[in-house]
């Protein structure tokens, strides 16, 4: 079990699509490693820059935007701030001209065939997402450095400890499940409440605020575009997207203008079971559209898995008068303090655990979040995070044409439903009754992540991505 403190916005990143292992997490690194130039006096003595990309970054990097990811983050590009509509037209400027703009000031030949280096049949002992970023100097040098994406726009540079953050004397430090219980149940505090009190050794409270009311404005941005845009998504499968039509048919003659007042006709629709499983379905779809259109999107704890929780936050703030800052903010606590145990006691990286660490902890930590949301206890909290996971043991990741799109969106619509079943299972049930605890699912998704074959963690290598031929339509 990794020893680290992850605060709220290490499980929520903003970033772009379409994967926070193959995008976020190698456009992170190369930033990192351009600081590291420029921090380092180096920058104008670098003549060239060669890029090695191993194990799954190869293998579904393309498809996965890995390309795009370190060319923009070697030019001096944030996913945060950098405009959508001017990523194509970066990446193409610099394939074309050959030239690489180093941190966004510093002018070197690049050539995307010769210096771009997908080393599919190689990897690395440490993790499966793994890239080299190589720099030449003008006086003969040569720097080299190996970064991991581990998962959830995670990295980790070879030699660090993993720990990201420098330790802080956090107030309820928390490893396990039962750590956190031990604590609510000591304390009486919810897990939200917890959470926030940890978050307070970071920063002020009014960053906190602040911060959460970004994640929050992100992904209600990202899922209110989704459910507004039309077309074919990207990467020649010739998916189309799904969820303009289906707001479309759902929202029927109701009139809107923004976000607020489209929540208020899809309340006036009612909530009739059919009616809002179909409009969780609508959410789910609309974001990992965007992502797969390399939108903007919140880790929700990855890319693959964004629209899980967003689709079920969205269900909670429709159909249950959720729309309510303090709501929103605490159910986002508490779906982070679940993820973050996850990634403690197990992964959140496909690359290393398959399609359950992704879908399947985004599940479990909506489930968590929700059922907190609707008055379950901190015991009721746990199990519904459990059961979430426990009906997602041994999910596989098996992108075709490795690409974020068949099975991705689909499964977040799944993962949606879930996690509310999940919740609505625990608000019904008696947790000290329950056979099955958090910790001792975690400790078997992490036995089974070990356990099962490579082909199945993020390669493209095996399930439906060697089944289904690529001409044929999504079904």
């Amino acid at each position: 079990m990794i020893d680290e403190q992850i605060s709220i916005f290490d499980m929520f990143k903003i970033g772009i699509g379409p994967s926070s292992s193959h995008t976020l997490g190698p456009w992170r690194a190369a930033q990192r490693f351009t600081e590291r130039l420029i921090t380092g006096g180096l920058l104008d003595k670098t003549e060239s820059v060669k890029i090695l990309l191993y194990g799954s970054l190869a293998k579904t990097g393309i498809g996965h935007g890995t390309d795009v990811a370190v060319l923009l983050g070697l030019s001096g590009a944030d996913p945060v701030t950098i405009a959508i509509d001017e990523v194509p037209q970066r990446v193409s400027r610099i394939k074309q001209q050959q030239h690489m703009p180093l941190g966004g000031i510093h002018h070197i030949p690049f050539h995307y065939a010769d210096d771009l280096l997908f080393l599919y049949t190689e990897s690395l002992p440490y993790h499966p997402n793994a890239v080299t970023f190589q720099a030449l100097l003008s006086d003969g040098r040569a720097i080299s450095e190996t970064y991991y994406s581990i998962g959830g726009g995670f990295v980790v540079q070879e030699g660090d400890d993993g720990g990201g953050h420098g330790h802080r004397d956090l107030p309820f430090p928390v490893r396990t499940a039962n750590d956190l219980l031990v604590w609510c149940m000591n304390t009486g505090l919810k897990v939200s409440e917890l959470v926030l009190e940890n978050e307070q050794a970071w920063r002020a409270e009014e960053a906190t605020i602040a911060g959460i009311r970004a994640i929050f404005a992100t992904m209600r941005d990202c899922m209110y575009r989704g459910c507004h845009t039309m077309g074919m998504l990207p990467g020649g499968l010739q998916v189309a997207r799904r969820a303009y039509k289906l707001n479309k048919k759902l929202i029927a003659d109701r009139h809107y203008t923004d976000y607020h007042s489209w929540v208020a006709a899809i309340r006036a629709g009612g909530d009739h079971f059919q009616y809002t499983l179909d409009w969780v379905s609508c959410f789910a779809l609309a974001v990992n559209e965007e992502n797969a259109s390399f939108g903007r999107v919140v880790t929700a704890p990855t890319n693959g898995a964004a629209g899980v929780i967003p689709a079920v936050l969205q269900y909670y703030i429709v159909f249950h008068d959720g729309l309510q800052e303090e709501k929103i903010i605490r159910f986002i606590a508490t779906a982070s303090e679940i993820g973050s145990i996850f990634k403690k006691g197990a992964t959140i990286s496909a690359a290393m655990g398959g399609c359950q660490a992704e879908i399947g902890v985004s599940s479990a930590m909506a489930a968590g979040a929700l059922t907190e949301s609707l008055g379950g206890s901190q015991r009721q909290v746990l199990m519904a995070a459990e059961i979430a996971m426990e009906h997602h043991l041994g999910l596989t990741c098996d992108p075709i044409g490795g690409l974020v799109q068949v099975p991705c969106i689909e499964r977040n619509t799944m993962g949606a439903i879930k996690a509310i079943t999940a919740a609505q299972l625990a608000l019904q049930s008696n947790p000290d009754k329950a056979k099955v605890s958090l910790d001792a699912v975690i400790k078997t998704m992490w036995e089974t992540a070990q356990d099962m074959n490579v082909k199945y963690k993020e390669t493209a290598d095996g399930g439906l991505a060697v089944n289904i031929p690529l001409s044929l339509p999504e079904c």
